[in-house]
């Protein structure tokens, strides 16, 4: 489990939200001027939002590179056309986000129960046609964003498994659902160098309550990060010049 940690946090939950009523283009600017983040910091932040209570808080991570206003810029349009793209994906419920550069990213949230039937992995034929859409019109069309799929679970016991055997088999169950998430994109318009982390982390980071219904609905869930890759950034800056 500690490998997990590292390996599915340190890219896609680095990601934190930032609820802000201003466009990705105008934050984009605001944040590239004021530098770069600390990927620890960044990811302590997304953590303690999640409700984990800084559980990770304190994993290192290295300095972000500072984001220039112009290039900063640059990048929020981007980011702002495919949060817009994203938003006409049926069953998407799409946030701002910010990378552990500092630059704007988009986080695009598809509920379990809308992706899978209860314990399974198998995609609906609902989610098979927004998952389609989602790779043709948003994933296909930027192919310089770099994508992190988290998969995650309420925190429901399994009949006939202890706890910890429970809590395995959930971190199971989300880890082949994100995955379930990625080979459909890959088949469907995303390519292999765009998706850089598929990641299942179970139980970790409910974002509702679980003691009720509808809070364990909302943690069971399938995350998407759109973020700059280092192409996106090399051109963003070759533009501001």
């Amino acid at each position: 489990m500690k490998g997990l940690k590292f390996y599915a946090l340190g890219l896609a939950a680095a990601l934190m939200l930032n609820s802000c009523g201003m466009t990705n283009t105008a934050k984009g600017g605001i944040i590239g001027g004021s530098g770069g983040a600390a990927l620890g910091a960044a990811l302590g932040a997304l953590i303690a939002k999640s409700g984990n209570k800084g559980k990770w808080a304190g994993i290192a991570g290295g300095i972000g590179a500072a984001a220039g206003t112009a290039v900063g810029l640059v990048i929020g349009k981007k980011m702002d056309n495919a949060k817009k793209a994203a938003e006409a994906i049926a069953n998407a419920k799409v946030e701002d986000a910010t990378d552990a550069n500092g630059y704007q990213a988009v986080k695009v949230t598809f509920e379990s129960g809308i992706l899978f039937q209860s314990s399974k992995a198998v995609l609906n034929a609902a989610a098979q046609s927004s998952l389609t859409q989602f790779a043709t019109n948003v994933l296909a069309a930027n192919p310089d964003m770099n994508v992190g799929i988290v998969g995650y679970t309420d925190n429901d016991p399994w009949k006939g498994k202890t706890a910890e055997q429970s809590v395995a088999a959930n971190q199971q169950l989300s880890q082949q659902r994100a995955q379930a998430v990625s080979s459909f994109l890959l088949s469907h318009g995303a390519t292999a160098n765009q998706i850089k982390e598929v990641a299942g982390l179970g139980e970790s980071n409910p974002v509702a309550d679980n003691s009720t219904a509808a809070g364990k609905q909302q943690n069971r869930r399938v995350e998407v990060y759109l973020y700059a890759s280092q192409e996106m950034i090399d051109a963003a800056k070759t533009q501001a010049q």
